[in-house]
């Protein structure tokens, strides 16, 4: 079975990260980062340091990454300049991480900002790897609110390349047999691990774009080079590595949340979508052998206030049912009657679906009462022979498409 390798890096993360938390902690009418000349780098007062990211308007400025800031702000005067927080970086990575373990555990950070995501195990749940890619990207945007570019292919090095192409917000396939179309043309300085002294000297050999190294022999390659003359020849051929080395070795959670199309104000609607997501985080359990020993609920309301409760389950679950009703409990509780914006339910403290789990008195039966019921297996069975959206509640049938049941 062919292997989908997922690339996702973070639109210019440190400006990205630092506009979200100045746009939630600011009251005034402050602009967005995203939407000035701004860059992250260096000592405004000091006029030191270089550029760690850049907005999209700096760039038209033709202002570069790396490049010093007293260069950056001759080339704009009007630029803004903030001095890089590495403690909220790293709060914002472990925020993304933590979003992208609810999809899989099979997760291998390359860097603060950017990730591989194995598929594969998971692609039964999706319409395609594109339909995923997009349901990630969204969520991304709509909970922690910045964007990023998705690549996708059948290993590592070429999803990473994908993910280079047209920025921001952007989902880009390329694989073998899009190699020759995308990639051969592209300048060498854009192939990943050529370096500029690399691609200096490649140039001087007259090897120019990709697709003139990929055709170069190997051998002449390695004289020139050593090791990395046959890495580059291997990476500009598309051959690479599809193996995810996940540091992450136990799911500590899975949910799911949904941003609604129009604020929901009444409980039946709200019902509806904590019964789609009770579907969504249950056959996530499920397809993970995971059963769960808590769930928590969260709203957020129209005006951007987040509010969450959690309780504990009698007996560990992975049924649509226990969570959905459970979860109903919850958010009656918590709701206070003002319009909902978003809705999510997470599981948590997580346990193998084979483990010995403490009876409450309420269980009459054995260790089948954790166990999927028969109705979620015959959902479950359906649906992965035959997609997604092979089977629907009848009560989603008339209801916008936010409310139906949605893959993770």
């Amino acid at each position: 079975m062919e292997r989908i390798i997922f690339h996702i890096d973070v639109n210019s993360a440190y400006l990205s990260w630092t506009a979200v938390e100045r746009l939630k902690n600011s009251e005034t009418n402050e602009p967005d980062l995203r939407t000035i000349p701004s860059i992250i780098g260096g000592d405004l007062a000091s006029r030191h340091g270089i550029v760690l990211a850049k907005s999209i308007p700096a760039k038209a400025y033709n202002i570069h990454t790396a490049e010093p800031v007293p260069s950056a702000m001759r080339k704009c005067p009007a630029l803004t300049v903030i001095p890089p927080d590495h403690s909220l970086y790293d709060r914002y990575s472990k925020r993304l991480m933590a979003l992208l373990s609810g999809y899989t555990p099979d997760i291998e950070k390359l860097s603060i900002d950017e990730c591989f995501l194995d598929f594969t195990p998971i692609k039964r749940l999706y319409a395609s790897p594109i339909a995923a890619a997009e349901t990630i990207k969204e969520d991304i945007k709509n909970q922690l609110g910045f964007t990023v570019n998705i690549g996708i292919s059948s290993n590592k090095i070429l999803a990473k390349m994908a993910s280079d192409f047209t920025k921001p917000d952007k989902i880009h396939t390329l694989f073998p047999n899009e190699i020759s179309e995308k990639m051969w043309h592209l300048p060498v300085d854009d192939l990943y691990m050529v370096g500029h002294s690399s691609a200096s000297r490649l140039k001087s050999l007259g090897i120019r774009t990709i697709g003139e190294l990929a055709h170069t022999d190997p051998a002449y390659l390695q004289t020139e080079f050593k090791s990395h003359g046959k890495m580059m020849w291997e990476y500009a051929n598309g051959i690479g590595d599809d193996v995810i080395h996940s540091e992450i070795r136990e799911l500590k959670g899975i949910g799911n949340s949904v941003t609604l199309r129009e604020d929901a104000v009444t409980k039946e609607t709200a019902y509806k979508v904590l019964l789609s997501l009770a579907e969504t985080v249950s056959e996530r359990l499920r397809n993970a052998c995971q059963i769960a020993q808590t769930v928590t609920v969260e709203i957020k309301y129209s005006n951007f206030s987040s509010y969450s409760h959690q309780m504990p389950f009698f007996t560990p679950t992975n049924t649509t049912e226990e969570i959905y009703r459970t979860s109903l409990r919850l958010f009656d509780e918590l709701w206070n009657g003002s319009p909902i914006r978003l809705l999510g339910i997470r599981t948590a403290k997580l346990l193998p679906d084979d483990t010995p789990v403490q009876m409450s008195i309420f269980d009459f039966t054995s260790k089948e009462e954790h166990a999927p019921s028969k109705l979620d297996a015959a959902i479950d069975s359906i649906r992965q022979k035959y997609g997604p959206n092979s089977i629907v509640r009848g009560s989603f049938l008339k209801s916008p498409n936010e409310y139906r049941p949605k893959s993770p």
